[in-house]
Protein backbone atom coordinates (compact mmCIF):
# COMPACT_ATOMS: atom_id res chain seq x y z
CA UNK A 1 0.00 0.00 0.00
CA UNK A 2 1.51 3.35 -1.02
CA UNK A 3 1.88 6.21 1.46
CA UNK A 4 -1.13 8.20 0.27
CA UNK A 5 -3.40 5.15 0.31
CA UNK A 6 -2.16 4.18 3.79
CA UNK A 7 -2.94 7.68 5.04
CA UNK A 8 -6.45 7.49 3.56
CA UNK A 9 -7.01 4.02 5.02
CA UNK A 10 -5.95 5.17 8.50
CA UNK A 11 -8.32 8.14 8.33
CA UNK A 12 -11.25 6.03 7.13
CA UNK A 13 -10.68 3.42 9.85
CA UNK A 14 -10.88 5.98 12.65
CA UNK A 15 -14.44 6.45 13.96
CA UNK A 16 -15.38 10.11 14.15
CA UNK A 17 -18.96 11.33 13.87
CA UNK A 18 -19.78 14.95 14.64
CA UNK A 19 -18.80 15.84 18.19
CA UNK A 20 -16.67 12.71 18.60
CA UNK A 21 -13.79 13.33 16.19
CA UNK A 22 -10.92 12.55 18.57
CA UNK A 23 -9.70 9.37 16.86
CA UNK A 24 -9.58 11.08 13.46
CA UNK A 25 -7.79 14.08 14.91
CA UNK A 26 -5.15 11.77 16.39
CA UNK A 27 -4.50 10.21 12.98
CA UNK A 28 -3.99 13.66 11.48
CA UNK A 29 -1.79 14.64 14.41
CA UNK A 30 0.37 11.54 13.96
CA UNK A 31 0.99 12.36 10.32
CA UNK A 32 1.43 16.12 10.77
CA UNK A 33 3.56 16.39 13.93
CA UNK A 34 6.82 15.36 12.19
CA UNK A 35 6.44 18.12 9.59
CA UNK A 36 4.63 21.04 11.25
CA UNK A 37 3.62 22.74 14.45
CA UNK A 38 0.25 21.61 15.79
CA UNK A 39 -2.50 23.39 17.70
CA UNK A 40 -5.75 21.90 18.97
CA UNK A 41 -8.51 24.40 19.69
CA UNK A 42 -11.06 24.05 22.48
CA UNK A 43 -13.72 22.51 20.23
CA UNK A 44 -11.25 19.85 19.10
CA UNK A 45 -10.24 21.05 15.63
CA UNK A 46 -6.61 20.58 14.60
CA UNK A 47 -4.49 23.31 13.00
CA UNK A 48 -1.05 22.71 11.48
CA UNK A 49 1.05 25.18 9.55
CA UNK A 50 4.08 25.41 7.34
CA UNK A 51 5.81 28.75 6.92
CA UNK A 52 7.30 29.71 3.58
CA UNK A 53 7.44 33.50 3.79
CA UNK A 54 6.66 34.58 7.38
CA UNK A 55 5.55 37.97 6.07
CA UNK A 56 3.39 36.47 3.33
CA UNK A 57 -0.37 35.94 3.25
CA UNK A 58 -2.03 33.34 5.45
CA UNK A 59 -3.66 30.59 3.38
CA UNK A 60 -6.04 28.15 5.11
CA UNK A 61 -6.64 24.68 3.63
CA UNK A 62 -9.55 23.29 5.63
CA UNK A 63 -11.24 19.89 5.61
CA UNK A 64 -13.64 18.53 8.19
CA UNK A 65 -12.85 15.62 10.47
CA UNK A 66 -16.38 14.45 11.14
CA UNK A 67 -18.44 11.87 9.32
CA UNK A 68 -22.18 11.54 9.56
CA UNK A 69 -23.14 9.10 12.28
CA UNK A 70 -25.67 8.36 14.99
CA UNK A 71 -26.07 9.02 18.71
CA UNK A 72 -27.53 6.53 21.16
CA UNK A 73 -30.47 8.18 22.91
CA UNK A 74 -32.22 5.35 24.74
CA UNK A 75 -31.77 1.70 25.69
CA UNK A 76 -34.98 -0.36 25.61
CA UNK A 77 -35.87 -2.96 28.22
CA UNK A 78 -35.06 -5.67 25.66
CA UNK A 79 -31.58 -4.29 24.95
CA UNK A 80 -32.14 -2.46 21.68
CA UNK A 81 -30.74 1.02 21.08
CA UNK A 82 -32.75 3.99 19.88
CA UNK A 83 -30.79 6.74 18.21
CA UNK A 84 -30.64 10.26 16.82
CA UNK A 85 -28.86 11.03 13.52
CA UNK A 86 -25.68 13.11 13.61
CA UNK A 87 -25.72 14.85 10.24
CA UNK A 88 -27.84 14.45 7.15
CA UNK A 89 -28.96 10.87 6.54
CA UNK A 90 -31.57 9.81 4.00
CA UNK A 91 -33.47 7.44 6.24
CA UNK A 92 -33.77 4.62 3.70
CA UNK A 93 -30.00 4.05 3.53
CA UNK A 94 -29.96 3.24 7.26
CA UNK A 95 -31.97 0.01 7.03
CA UNK A 96 -29.84 -3.09 7.46
CA UNK A 97 -26.64 -1.07 7.81
CA UNK A 98 -23.88 -2.58 9.94
CA UNK A 99 -22.63 -0.18 12.58
CA UNK A 100 -20.13 0.13 15.40
CA UNK A 101 -21.31 1.53 18.71
CA UNK A 102 -18.37 3.28 20.37
CA UNK A 103 -18.96 2.50 24.04
CA UNK A 104 -16.67 3.09 26.99
CA UNK A 105 -15.30 -0.48 26.71
CA UNK A 106 -14.58 -0.19 23.00
CA UNK A 107 -16.54 -0.68 19.78
CA UNK A 108 -19.45 -3.11 19.60
CA UNK A 109 -20.76 -4.34 16.26
CA UNK A 110 -24.46 -4.00 15.52
CA UNK A 111 -27.02 -3.63 12.77
CA UNK A 112 -29.88 -1.21 12.20
CA UNK A 113 -33.03 -3.27 12.33
CA UNK A 114 -36.59 -2.75 11.18
CA UNK A 115 -39.65 -4.79 10.25
CA UNK A 116 -39.02 -7.18 7.35
CA UNK A 117 -41.12 -6.43 4.24
CA UNK A 118 -43.25 -9.55 4.74
CA UNK A 119 -45.12 -7.99 7.68
CA UNK A 120 -45.38 -4.37 6.54
CA UNK A 121 -48.86 -2.94 6.09
CA UNK A 122 -49.81 -1.43 2.74
CA UNK A 123 -49.51 2.02 4.30
CA UNK A 124 -46.02 1.27 5.64
CA UNK A 125 -44.91 -0.01 2.23
CA UNK A 126 -46.04 3.19 0.51
CA UNK A 127 -44.04 5.72 2.52
CA UNK A 128 -40.54 6.46 3.72
CA UNK A 129 -39.40 4.63 6.78
CA UNK A 130 -39.93 6.50 10.04
CA UNK A 131 -36.72 6.76 12.08
CA UNK A 132 -38.81 6.30 15.21
CA UNK A 133 -39.55 2.71 14.16
CA UNK A 134 -35.96 1.56 13.62
CA UNK A 135 -33.27 0.72 16.13
CA UNK A 136 -29.80 -0.74 16.62
CA UNK A 137 -29.46 -4.42 17.50
CA UNK A 138 -26.14 -5.27 19.20
CA UNK A 139 -27.18 -8.77 20.25
CA UNK A 140 -28.08 -7.88 23.82
CA UNK A 141 -31.16 -9.24 25.60
CA UNK A 142 -31.70 -6.59 28.26
CA UNK A 143 -30.88 -3.04 29.30
CA UNK A 144 -28.63 -4.38 32.05
CA UNK A 145 -26.61 -6.38 29.53
CA UNK A 146 -26.13 -3.33 27.30
CA UNK A 147 -24.94 -1.30 30.29
CA UNK A 148 -22.58 -4.10 31.34
CA UNK A 149 -21.07 -3.99 27.85
CA UNK A 150 -20.24 -0.32 28.37
CA UNK A 151 -22.91 1.35 26.24
CA UNK A 152 -24.74 4.42 27.52
CA UNK A 153 -27.02 7.10 26.06
CA UNK A 154 -24.84 9.68 24.34
CA UNK A 155 -22.42 7.15 22.85
CA UNK A 156 -21.64 7.65 19.15
CA UNK A 157 -22.31 5.18 16.36
CA UNK A 158 -20.62 4.93 12.94
CA UNK A 159 -21.23 2.77 9.86
CA UNK A 160 -19.01 -0.20 9.13
CA UNK A 161 -17.35 0.53 5.79
CA UNK A 162 -13.60 -0.10 5.48
CA UNK A 163 -11.60 1.33 2.61
CA UNK A 164 -11.98 -1.15 -0.25
CA UNK A 165 -10.39 -0.92 -3.71
CA UNK A 166 -12.89 -1.98 -6.37
CA UNK A 167 -12.27 -4.23 -9.42
CA UNK A 168 -10.96 -1.07 -11.06
CA UNK A 169 -8.32 -0.34 -8.38
CA UNK A 170 -8.46 3.40 -9.06
CA UNK A 171 -11.94 3.43 -7.52
CA UNK A 172 -12.01 3.36 -3.73
CA UNK A 173 -15.15 2.58 -1.73
CA UNK A 174 -15.63 3.33 1.97
CA UNK A 175 -17.70 5.01 4.62
CA UNK A 176 -16.71 8.55 5.66
CA UNK A 177 -15.18 9.53 2.31
CA UNK A 178 -16.99 12.80 3.07
CA UNK A 179 -14.68 14.10 4.31
CA UNK A 180 -11.72 11.90 5.19
CA UNK A 181 -10.64 12.36 1.59
CA UNK A 182 -10.36 16.09 2.32
CA UNK A 183 -8.32 15.37 5.46
CA UNK A 184 -5.99 13.14 3.43
CA UNK A 185 -5.58 15.87 0.81
CA UNK A 186 -4.71 18.46 3.47
CA UNK A 187 -2.08 16.19 5.05
CA UNK A 188 -0.59 15.18 1.71
CA UNK A 189 -0.39 18.80 0.53
CA UNK A 190 1.51 19.81 3.67
CA UNK A 191 3.80 16.79 3.33
CA UNK A 192 4.74 17.86 -0.19
CA UNK A 193 5.55 21.37 1.00
CA UNK A 194 8.44 20.04 3.10
CA UNK A 195 11.65 21.49 1.67
CA UNK A 196 9.73 23.62 -0.83
CA UNK A 197 9.88 27.42 -0.91
CA UNK A 198 6.47 29.10 -1.03
CA UNK A 199 5.43 32.76 -0.68
CA UNK A 200 3.01 32.40 2.24
CA UNK A 201 2.09 30.64 5.45
CA UNK A 202 -0.05 27.57 4.76
CA UNK A 203 -2.40 26.27 7.44
CA UNK A 204 -3.73 22.72 7.24
CA UNK A 205 -6.95 22.40 9.20
CA UNK A 206 -9.16 19.53 10.35
CA UNK A 207 -12.45 21.03 11.51
CA UNK A 208 -14.94 19.40 13.85
CA UNK A 209 -18.74 19.38 13.54
CA UNK A 210 -19.12 20.44 9.91
CA UNK A 211 -21.97 18.00 9.34
CA UNK A 212 -24.09 19.57 12.08
CA UNK A 213 -23.65 23.26 11.30
CA UNK A 214 -20.12 24.17 10.13
CA UNK A 215 -19.16 24.78 13.75
CA UNK A 216 -15.46 23.98 13.88
CA UNK A 217 -14.75 26.26 10.93
CA UNK A 218 -15.96 29.23 12.96
CA UNK A 219 -13.35 28.78 15.70
CA UNK A 220 -10.42 27.79 13.48
CA UNK A 221 -10.98 30.72 11.15
CA UNK A 222 -10.98 33.02 14.18
CA UNK A 223 -7.71 31.44 15.34
CA UNK A 224 -5.94 31.55 11.97
CA UNK A 225 -7.33 34.84 10.63
CA UNK A 226 -6.58 33.78 7.05
CA UNK A 227 -6.20 36.03 4.04
CA UNK A 228 -7.38 33.26 1.70
CA UNK A 229 -9.66 30.32 2.48
CA UNK A 230 -9.78 27.05 0.56
CA UNK A 231 -12.17 24.42 1.88
CA UNK A 232 -11.50 20.89 0.64
CA UNK A 233 -14.61 18.74 0.48
CA UNK A 234 -16.28 16.17 -1.74
CA UNK A 235 -18.20 17.21 -4.82
CA UNK A 236 -21.33 15.27 -5.77
CA UNK A 237 -20.67 13.00 -8.74
CA UNK A 238 -23.30 13.18 -11.47
CA UNK A 239 -22.25 10.09 -13.43
CA UNK A 240 -24.78 7.56 -12.11
CA UNK A 241 -28.24 6.56 -13.39
CA UNK A 242 -30.96 9.03 -12.51
CA UNK A 243 -28.60 11.93 -11.81
CA UNK A 244 -28.44 14.52 -14.59
CA UNK A 245 -26.08 17.43 -15.27
CA UNK A 246 -28.58 19.86 -13.78
CA UNK A 247 -28.36 17.92 -10.51
CA UNK A 248 -24.60 17.31 -10.34
CA UNK A 249 -22.01 18.20 -12.96
CA UNK A 250 -18.83 16.31 -12.05
CA UNK A 251 -17.72 12.79 -12.96
CA UNK A 252 -15.28 10.38 -11.34
CA UNK A 253 -11.83 10.38 -12.90
CA UNK A 254 -12.20 13.74 -14.61
CA UNK A 255 -10.32 15.88 -12.09
CA UNK A 256 -11.13 17.99 -9.03
CA UNK A 257 -14.29 20.07 -8.93
CA UNK A 258 -14.60 23.76 -8.08
CA UNK A 259 -17.80 24.54 -6.21
CA UNK A 260 -19.63 27.46 -7.80
CA UNK A 261 -22.37 27.85 -5.20
CA UNK A 262 -23.91 26.03 -2.27
CA UNK A 263 -26.37 26.91 0.45
CA UNK A 264 -23.70 28.71 2.47
CA UNK A 265 -21.23 30.18 -0.04
CA UNK A 266 -20.85 31.75 -3.47
CA UNK A 267 -17.32 31.16 -4.76
CA UNK A 268 -15.28 34.37 -4.57
CA UNK A 269 -15.19 35.62 -8.16
CA UNK A 270 -11.54 36.66 -8.46
CA UNK A 271 -10.25 33.64 -6.55
CA UNK A 272 -12.44 31.43 -8.73
CA UNK A 273 -10.82 32.93 -11.83
CA UNK A 274 -7.38 32.20 -10.37
CA UNK A 275 -8.27 28.56 -9.71
CA UNK A 276 -9.51 28.13 -13.28
CA UNK A 277 -6.43 29.82 -14.75
CA UNK A 278 -3.94 27.89 -12.63
CA UNK A 279 -5.59 24.56 -13.46
CA UNK A 280 -5.37 25.39 -17.17
CA UNK A 281 -1.73 26.48 -16.91
CA UNK A 282 -0.80 23.30 -15.04
CA UNK A 283 -2.74 20.98 -17.34
CA UNK A 284 -4.97 19.81 -14.49
CA UNK A 285 -8.53 18.99 -15.58
CA UNK A 286 -11.07 21.02 -13.62
CA UNK A 287 -14.76 20.34 -13.21
CA UNK A 288 -17.52 22.40 -11.62
CA UNK A 289 -19.95 21.59 -8.87
CA UNK A 290 -23.04 23.10 -7.28
CA UNK A 291 -24.84 22.10 -4.12
CA UNK A 292 -27.80 24.40 -3.43
CA UNK A 293 -29.11 22.06 -0.73
CA UNK A 294 -25.99 21.86 1.42
CA UNK A 295 -23.09 23.77 2.90
CA UNK A 296 -19.37 23.45 3.53
CA UNK A 297 -16.79 24.91 5.89
CA UNK A 298 -16.30 27.65 3.30
CA UNK A 299 -19.65 29.02 4.44
CA UNK A 300 -18.13 29.99 7.78
CA UNK A 301 -14.66 30.86 6.54
CA UNK A 302 -15.68 33.56 4.09
CA UNK A 303 -17.67 35.68 6.55
CA UNK A 304 -14.95 36.06 9.18
CA UNK A 305 -13.79 39.58 10.07
CA UNK A 306 -13.88 41.87 7.04
CA UNK A 307 -14.36 38.85 4.79
CA UNK A 308 -12.08 36.09 3.52
CA UNK A 309 -11.96 35.29 -0.21
CA UNK A 310 -12.89 31.61 -0.22
CA UNK A 311 -13.48 28.73 -2.62
CA UNK A 312 -14.27 25.05 -2.19
CA UNK A 313 -12.34 22.42 -4.16
CA UNK A 314 -12.42 18.64 -3.98
CA UNK A 315 -12.75 15.31 -5.74
CA UNK A 316 -16.17 14.10 -6.88
CA UNK A 317 -17.65 11.20 -4.94
CA UNK A 318 -20.62 8.92 -5.53
CA UNK A 319 -23.10 8.03 -2.79
CA UNK A 320 -21.89 10.45 -0.12
CA UNK A 321 -23.78 10.38 3.16
CA UNK A 322 -24.03 6.62 3.00
CA UNK A 323 -21.89 3.74 4.27
CA UNK A 324 -20.36 3.13 0.83
CA UNK A 325 -19.22 6.19 -1.11
CA UNK A 326 -16.83 5.91 -4.07
CA UNK A 327 -13.99 8.21 -5.10
CA UNK A 328 -11.30 8.06 -7.83
CA UNK A 329 -7.61 8.05 -6.89
CA UNK A 330 -6.65 10.28 -9.82
CA UNK A 331 -9.06 12.98 -8.68
CA UNK A 332 -7.45 12.93 -5.22
CA UNK A 333 -3.96 13.26 -6.66
CA UNK A 334 -4.95 16.05 -9.03
CA UNK A 335 -6.61 17.96 -6.18
CA UNK A 336 -3.29 17.88 -4.31
CA UNK A 337 -1.46 19.04 -7.44
CA UNK A 338 -3.89 21.93 -7.92
CA UNK A 339 -3.54 23.06 -4.31
CA UNK A 340 0.26 23.00 -4.53
CA UNK A 341 0.14 25.10 -7.70
CA UNK A 342 -2.28 27.58 -6.11
CA UNK A 343 -0.06 27.91 -3.04
CA UNK A 344 2.83 28.99 -5.24
CA UNK A 345 0.67 31.69 -6.89
CA UNK A 346 -0.76 33.12 -3.67
CA UNK A 347 1.88 35.75 -2.91
CA UNK A 348 1.18 39.11 -1.31
CA UNK A 349 0.53 40.91 -4.58
CA UNK A 350 -1.82 38.25 -5.92
CA UNK A 351 -3.79 38.22 -2.68
CA UNK A 352 -4.03 42.03 -2.79
CA UNK A 353 -5.44 41.81 -6.32
CA UNK A 354 -7.90 39.10 -5.30
CA UNK A 355 -9.20 41.27 -2.47
CA UNK A 356 -9.60 44.28 -4.74
CA UNK A 357 -11.09 42.34 -7.62
CA UNK A 358 -14.36 41.25 -6.02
Amino acid sequence: MDAMLQLFDDLIAAPGPSGYEGAVREVMRRYLEPISEIEIDYLGSIIAHRTGNPDGPRVALAAHLDEIGLLVTRITDDGFLKFQPLGGWWDHVLLGMRVEVIGRNGPIIGVIGAKPPHILSNDERSRLVDKKTIYIDIGATSRDEVVAWGVRPGDPVVPVGPLTPMRNPDLLMAKAIDNRVGCAIVVETLRRLVGVTHPNIVFGVGNVQEEVGLRGAATTTYTIQPDIGIAIDTAIAGDTPGVGPDDAMSRLGQGPALLLIDGSLIAHATLRHLVIDVAAEEGIPLQFDLMPGGGTDGGRMHIFGKGVPTVVIGPPARYIHSASAIVHRRDIEQTVQLLLALIQRLNSETVRQIRQGM
